[in-house]
């Protein structure tokens, strides 16, 4: 332990890494997302569409597809929380991913529809993902590091 800094682990700016990170886990939670509104779209024997992905007039409660829409975000939040755990691995960092990869969407579906979304339902339905993510990332993550390090002699093997 560093007594000077109070940090366990030593951290370097590595822009390279992050920056992978952040492709990595915006790719695993397009990926899923993408899986997600091909069963659903199967379901509903619905044209297989980005618009469920980035149309934010999809995003509503009135009907059974809305709902699964909803339903798919929300799921994928927990998808993006494990791609947290998995990638980036560092309970500190959650927060911060989880925002750039809804920041990235925000982006991509202000392209998509040629306007800044301004649906209660597309912010709420967001955010709510984005604090799944980040909070289900977190607890994974802190789980991980809180695991307990063997140091006695007893948890090594010795052969004699």
């Amino acid at each position: 332990m560093n007594s000077l800094t109070g940090q366990f682990r030593k951290t370097t700016w590595d822009p390279f890494l992050i920056i992978s990170q952040i492709i990595a886990v915006q790719t695993v939670m397009y990926f899923f997302l993408g899986i997600w509104i091909w069963i659903i779209a199967s379901y509903l024997g619905t044209t297989r569409s980005l618009d469920y992905a980035f149309q934010y007039k999809e995003i509503h409660v009135r009907d059974i597809a809305g709902r699964l829409v909803v339903t798919i975000f929300v799921t994928n939040a927990f998808i993006g929380s494990l791609s947290l755990w998995w990638l980036v691995q560092r309970t500190k960092q959650c927060m911060d991913f989880s925002c750039t990869a809804h920041l990235i969407h925000l982006i991509f579906c202000w392209i998509y529809n040629s306007s800044f979304p301004t649906t209660f339902s597309w912010w709420c339905l967001n955010i709510i993902s984005m604090t799944l993510m980040c909070v289900c990332g977190e607890f994974l993550c802190m789980k991980t590091e809180l695991k307990a390090i063997p140091l006695g002699m007893n948890s090594q093997k010795t052969a004699l």
